[in-house]
């Protein structure tokens, strides 16, 4: 079983700011805004959302197709994802474009601000889902917003159940095509500020959210996560990470981890404790795409 992945392909610049951002940026100064923060550790890594999850699910033991778009200068992504034995059949290189790049700056909270600049993502609604007999599973991930509608719609026409995961694309959409999105998804996932966006975009709660699909869940980060199923909620308890080093691509890892329960059978809240565990062993480690799980428990 294969699960064919949406979103995605980046390079992320991850800086560290060793101060807190509520420090340094004054509430009452908004309208006049202009800091500056200085960042002494600064790495590139292979990221995207497509690309983080591709990765999470391969070293589960699932069986990931990212599909997702690279500009001219992602030969070296492109090779990556061979040599991690991903499947690049639905990866395309796009001329005279960049690959997406994300420039994600942290500081001493685990607080996050992100630039990105899409580059050939915005091309990602060129490549078409189509019915495959190998494919039971799908996920939209934040994308192109043609190719998450486009997607979205592709699946429902194939007849894959996939997961609607808008993420930092949310604020793409109005409260008509998210609800749109729901109607057409098999499961939602959110973290806690993307499910009150989408709950205040949409005029539904959580549990109403959970009646129109088979499941919702929303991530908590440290404190586990909700996992409601027809209205009602179950809490699922988080996993105490061994060092807290750098969430970047923690919610990817979690959604690797919830594709690869699915494609078991499990029931959601077996995926998502799956996930509390990933996300415990990535946030240990730098960058996106460079934890391990020999360790994992996946019984």
């Amino acid at each position: 079983m294969a699960s064919l992945i949406c979103g995605s392909l980046a390079f992320d610049s991850i800086m560290s700011f060793e101060g807190r951002f509520a420090e340094q940026i004054l509430p009452e100064q908004l309208h006049i805004l202009n800091v500056s923060f200085l960042v002494p550790a600064l790495r590139r890594d292979f990221g995207g959302c497509a690309g983080n999850i591709a990765y999470s699910l391969k070293i589960l033991g699932g069986t990931p197709l990212p599909m997702a778009t690279l500009g001219t200068d992602g030969t070296d992504y492109f090779q990556r994802l061979k040599d991690l034995g991903i499947s690049t059949e639905f990866v395309r290189q796009v001329d005279g474009t960049y690959t997406a790049q994300a420039m994600i700056m942290t500081d001493r909270d685990n607080n996050q601000i992100t630039a990105f600049h899409p580059g050939a993502m915005m091309q990602a609604h060129t490549t078409q889902i189509q019915k495959r007999s190998d494919i039971k599973l799908g996920i939209i991930s934040p994308d192109g917003r043609d190719a998450m509608l486009q997607h979205a719609d592709q699946f429902k026409s194939a007849g894959i159940p996939f997961v609607f995961d808008p993420g930092q694309g949310l604020p793409m959409f109005d409260g008509t095509e998210l609800a749109h999105f729901i109607d057409q998804s098999t499961w939602v996932t959110v973290n806690d500020y993307e499910g009150k966006m989408l709950s205040d975009r949409t005029g539904l709660s959580s549990a109403d959210i959970s009646r129109r699909v088979q499941g919702l869940v929303v991530t908590l980060g440290a404190e586990g996560c909700e996992v409601w199923v027809d209205g009602e909620k179950t809490w699922v308890p988080p996993v105490k990470a061994h060092a807290v080093v750098d969430p970047t691509g923690c919610g990817d890892a979690w959604r690797g981890a919830l594709l690869f329960g699915l494609e078991q059978g499990w029931s959601l809240a077996q995926c998502a404790a799956l996930g509390n565990q990933v996300g415990a062993l990535k946030i240990a480690q730098r960058g996106p795409q460079n934890y391990s799980v020999e360790s994992l428990s996946k019984a």
